[in-house]
């Protein structure tokens, strides 16, 4: 499992970074060009730092280590590829969710925004092994949750409604 170890985390990571990057898309006012720099910097900088941090084995070894964190301090990993574009701490707070966990694991990646949000799995692949992992249904819904309530336009037209 030695030398093998980095290839095997490239589609989490991907997946981990491609979320990142479309929080910071929906927000607004980033070039597409700063966000796919934005993107490549976040996987490099994620790659490095799980390089010696990345179990097949026991996914669940080392979740803490990996695990992207805004909670009133930048995640020092986001907060790092934003530099390389230009984009200050302070722009961050103020296009990403101010509470956002991401966990970046073995066969999972998995995001909460707010302390008390519900968990919603981006990516997951069973493990050799066979154990396949938790009902897949009920998380689906949560993802699809999140995408249209980010993009329906509804949203919006409810809240000019309630303001007439």
């Amino acid at each position: 499992a030695g030398s093998g170890a980095g290839e095997d985390m490239r589609t989490e990571i991907s997946t981990a970074a491609a979320f990142v990057t479309r929080l910071l898309r929906a927000a607004g006012g980033v070039g597409e060009e700063q966000l796919r720099c934005f993107r490549e910097c976040l996987q490099e900088a994620m790659h490095e730092h799980y390089k010696h941090h990345w179990f097949p084995l026991v996914p669940s070894k080392g979740s803490g280590y990996r695990c992207i964190r805004i909670n009133h301090k930048m995640d020092p990993l986001i907060g790092k590829a934003a530099g390389m574009i230009g984009l200050s701490h302070e722009r961050l707070f103020q296009l990403l969710p101010s509470e956002l966990t991401l966990w970046v694991d073995p066969f999972e990646v998995s995001y909460r925004i707010g302390e008390d949000g519900s968990i919603c799995v981006l990516y997951e692949s069973p493990q050799p092994g066979g154990k396949v992992a938790k009902q897949l249904e009920s998380r689906i819904s949560c993802k699809e949750d999140w995408r249209i309530g980010r993009s329906s336009p509804s949203k919006s037209y409810n809240m000019m409604t309630v303001s007439s």
